[in-house]
């Protein structure tokens, strides 16, 4: 993987630039992931906010509370809507969709999110881990409590909202 990566909307009113190596490349295969992608699962990365940088265009927020009362934003561009990134809470690391990445040739996932309401669509190669009871918040938002949190997202006039 060559650094920084590059990426945006279906659209290119938003671009972005990546200048991290992720913290984690996952699928999640639970329903709310399902219907954002109309696939069978999501896949996305996991930076630390200050790796992400807005290059171009203003995204809005598109919240969703889940089952437990959480609310979970996902930035998506006003013009297409195809989702940008999104963090669990406030101040944490952000999710970014895989596809929305120019270069998607190096993407392996690391870990598999399932819902454990469901069985997997799919098997998960042999010697990656599933994570049953880690599925989504909801909204392509993998409960990732456990990662480092860092600051808000930077690289243009928005700022991810103070949810609880």
């Amino acid at each position: 993987m060559k650094l920084p990566q590059t990426g945006g909307c279906l659209c290119g009113a938003l671009r972005y630039e990546i200048t991290e190596a992720p913290q984690m490349v996952y699928t999640c295969h639970c329903t709310d992931c399902q219907r954002l992608t109309s696939s069978a699962f999501s896949m996305a990365i996991v930076v630390a906010d200050g790796a992400f940088q807005l290059t171009r265009g203003e995204p809005r927020p598109q919240q969703k509370t889940a089952d437990s009362g959480r609310v979970n934003t996902v930035w998506i561009c006003p013009q297409c809507g195809s989702w940008i990134c999104g963090a669990p809470t406030p101040g944490s690391v952000l999710r970014v969709p895989a596809g929305t990445l120019d270069d998607t040739s190096w993407l392996r996932p690391t870990v598999h999110f399932l819902d454990p309401q469901q069985t997997a669509l799919g098997r998960t190669p042999r010697g990656q881990p599933e994570l049953r009871d880690a599925a989504c918040g909801s909204a392509g938002v993998p409960l990732l409590d456990s990662v480092r949190p860092v600051s808000a997202p930077k690289g243009g006039p928005w700022q991810l909202p103070v949810s609880r």
